[in-house]
């Protein structure tokens, strides 16, 4: 049984998005973000970033419990142990791993980062909000041009789709639009007709705080953090 440790943001989506696609049993352990869950010892002791999602799996076949922290990691060590969605030749493996760097370094913190002017910011920032949103538009365009000849990121539907979707999924919420881009949005669709794929986005709906007002306590834990806070 694998415990998953989990909120349902865009992160959050990709872990539990594998594990419906794998068809993995686990255990839905949520992480109230705004409330602080992230902070708590028995919680960094599996996430020191005190981030979410993380996962422990008690089957690792190692002997003991595997607990793993961020995202990409978490994908990895998935697909490792189940042989899917991710190729086992070198070059398609490359492939694969370009791409899931590719969302983890690029397009999930630039989307983050347009997300907190667009939808958290006390105050208009006009100059922020238009940085990010170039850069996200930017790297939809990066998205667009290698789907242009292919289905998938790396060709077969793969672990880099599953990472980068979950930050596609909330465009309109960021304010952006897909009308420019023919590939991304026909990927988007193919995403949306996966059966698990969509279960994985559905996890925790019921725990789901966008579109509510976010009231002091949450934005304090989220976005008001230092090195002496979390000490």
């Amino acid at each position: 049984m694998i415990d998953l440790y989990y909120w349902p943001t865009p992160n959050g989506w990709k872990i539990s998005i594998m594990l419906e696609e794998c068809g993995l049993a686990y255990n839905l352990i949520p992480v109230n973000i705004g409330r602080g869950d992230q902070f708590k010892p028995e919680f960094l002791a599996i996430s020191p970033n005190n981030r979410m999602p993380a996962i422990v799996d008690h089957d690792s076949g190692e002997g003991k419990p595997v607990a793993l922290f961020e995202s990409g990691a978490i994908l990895m060590y998935l697909a490792e142990k189940t042989g899917k969605f991710m190729p086992t030749d070198p070059a398609g493996r490359r492939d694969v791993m370009q791409w899931l760097f590719w969302q983890v370094g690029g397009l999930g913190p630039m989307a983050g980062q347009l997300s907190h002017f667009v939808n958290y910011a006390p105050e208009p920032n006009p100059y922020a909000h238009e940085r990010y949103a170039k850069e996200y538009d930017r790297l939809l365009g990066v998205l667009d041009r290698r789907l242009a000849d292919r289905e998938f990121l790396a060709g077969d539907y793969s672990i880099a789709d599953m990472a980068s979707w979950p930050w596609l999924i909330p465009y309109k919420r960021f304010g952006q639009s897909l009308d420019h881009l023919t590939n991304v949005r026909r990927w988007h669709d193919a995403m949306k007709a996966r059966p698990g794929a969509t279960r994985g986005v559905d996890v925790g709906k019921d725990l789901r705080t966008y579109g509510k007002p976010m009231d002091d306590e949450a934005r304090k834990v989220l976005f008001e953090q230092t090195a002496q806070s979390t000490n």
